[in-house]
């Protein structure tokens, strides 16, 4: 096997020969820095180990919020890899001074900058969010279509699942750049439905009975704020009332006090006998209509 190597060997041309030999040499001779370097990085490793488990215990004693303590973490972690590795390419490579690393840094930034536009964008965004925190996790909120529970907020995105069950996953910078409906900022949220009843009725009478009905509701918080009816529009059938209330800010609590206030609303106005019309239409004709069936019988009432 030597002597086949050997024979490989000088069967290279002489310049291709100095040119290896001149490699191997210069291996050996920075193979010692190489140790040292990558000795110094297996410490920087050692040091974000025992830096991850002290700073998140002691901002936390703080009262610090969850989102700034990971922003904090992300950043300390990734200053420290960073002039980790400088230090460690000048060690390696004497020649390379910590001012000509952050120069080739700098130009090498700029073109990944470009290339990964996106994703700096998102992730920018992302540290905004979790710093400002205009909405949180178990939010309901509302964006661009995306309607649901925000359930995780990253460096990059952010999830929210939806009233459906489905989980979207959208990137930070859509939240940062367009309006966001923040439905649980408060704990109580306003609703509202239309109720008609007949032109005959007592318009007075009428509204006290739906304030009470909605009043009765236990889903409806009128210790926030009252209930309030209003005489909204001369519709086609009826008079219409506005029927506003608070009750809680999540989806499933507007629903359900939907329900019941309209089951209450429609018992009342029963018990009461106020009519909920149905659509009318009054026809008027020019002259007089001759009715068939109504001829009929009175010819037959005749015979």
């Amino acid at each position: 096997m030597n002597d086949f190597l050997g024979r490989y060997w000088s069967a290279l041309p002489a310049p291709l020969r100095d040119q290896l030999e001149g490699y191997v040499t210069g291996f050996w001779s920075v193979l010692p820095q190489l140790v040292l370097s990558f000795v110094f990085l297996g410490f920087v490793w050692l040091c974000i180990k025992v830096l991850r488990w002290i700073v998140p215990r002691t901002l936390r004693r703080a009262r610090m919020r969850r989102s700034l303590v990971d922003v904090v973490l992300m950043l300390l972690t990734v200053s420290a890899w960073l002039f980790g590795t400088l230090i460690a390419v000048t060690i390696a490579f004497p020649t390379i001074t910590p001012g000509r690393a952050l120069t080739a840094l700098g130009v090498g930034g700029v073109a990944i900058g470009f290339a990964f536009k996106d994703v700096f964008e998102n992730f920018l965004a992302g540290v905004l969010l979790l710093v400002r925190e205009p909405f949180s996790i178990d939010d309901f909120i509302e964006c661009e279509h995306i309607d649901g529970q925000v359930e995780e907020i990253t460096i990059r995105d952010t999830h929210v699942r939806q009233t459906d069950g489905q989980l979207v996953v959208a990137p930070n910078a859509m939240f940062f750049k367009n309006p966001v409906t923040i439905r649980t900022a408060r704990d109580v949220r306003r609703t509202t439905v239309i109720c008609g009843v007949a032109y005959g009725e007592d318009v007075d009478r009428a509204r006290d009975v739906i304030a009470a009905a909605v009043r009765g509701v236990d889903a409806v918080r009128d210790d926030v704020r009252d209930v309030e009816i209003f005489a909204q529009e001369f519709a086609d059938s009826s008079i219409n009332f506005e029927v506003t209330w608070w009750t809680g800010s999540r989806p499933i609590d507007i629903r359900t006090s939907r329900d019941k206030v309209v089951a209450a609303v429609k018992r009342a106005l029963d018990d009461e006998g106020i009519e909920i019309p149905f659509p009318y239409r009054t026809m008027t004709f020019k002259e007089p209509l001759a009715l068939a069936r109504a001829a009929k019988e009175e010819s037959d009432d005749a015979a």
